[in-house]
């Protein structure tokens, strides 16, 4: 494989990273807000989940505009007197990655609230009395009692979200084209390049086979210790 392949694997791997971890994360923080009881719950919900509504276009293309310099943040800042401020990330070869990564999680952080809120609601009151009784703090609470119960949910959003790692490439086309250069290439952006563009058919479908033999490598061992060998114990 060439250098332009390996930068991408790269990103691929920076953004799958992030992106799951933050919208994790993110998604359980916004999760349990809305647990609260808090006024106007629905028009929160809707607020969270309605970027997920939206293609990775229209998140690309509403994020692209918001980060560029000379439009978005940067010139809204600069406008309200700051004339210093700079935020150059979407340019910056070293930071563009990290843009993606950021709309990203805007786009799949109301997902992961969605699925982790419905087992919040779904936690046993009594857990919660006799947490208060024998006074341990609600965070310990939901780090060592919720979060375990949650992890049929945790494991169904990161499922979901790795689908969107792995898939991952309209939303860089629609921000970045790759660019500056190829700091924000990914493999998907790279197959579709040889394939369609650049007629280099041996690459495109070279790059396609890693790619598979990749996924196959992360699921043949989860697949095996989740259905194979608990039957193996019951034979």
């Amino acid at each position: 494989m060439n250098d332009r392949f390996l930068v991408s694997a790269e990103n691929i791997l920076i953004f799958g990273t992030l992106f799951i971890s933050g919208c994790l994360i993110l998604g359980f923080l916004l999760a349990v807000f809305i647990d609260q009881n808090v006024r106007a719950e629905g028009v929160f919900r809707t607020l969270f989940l309605y970027p997920y509504a939206m293609s990775f276009v229209v998140t690309g293309v509403a994020w692209q505009w918001f980060l560029n310099p000379g439009l978005g943040l940067e010139k809204l800042v600069r406008d309200m007197g700051f004339e210093s401020f700079t935020f150059d990330w979407l340019v910056n070869q070293e930071m563009a990655i990290y843009t993606i990564v950021i709309a990203g999680l805007w786009h799949g952080a109301g997902l992961t609230m969605a699925i982790l809120l419905a087992g919040l609601r779904g936690v046993d009151a009594d857990l919660w009395k006799a947490a208060r009784v024998d006074g341990i703090p609600t965070w310990r609470v939901y780090l060592s009692v919720v979060l375990p119960l949650l992890r049929p949910m945790v494991v169904t959003a990161t499922v979901l979200l790795a689908t969107g790692v792995v898939k991952l490439y309209d939303l860089v086309v629609a921000m970045t084209l790759g660019g500056p250069g190829i700091a924000t290439e990914v493999p998907a952006k790279f197959v579709m390049d040889h394939l369609f563009e650049r007629n280099n058919i041996a690459l495109g479908t070279a790059a396609a086979t890693v790619m598979l033999i990749t996924v196959i490598a992360i699921l043949a061992p989860w697949v095996y210790a989740k259905y194979v060998r608990p039957q193996g114990r019951l034979a």
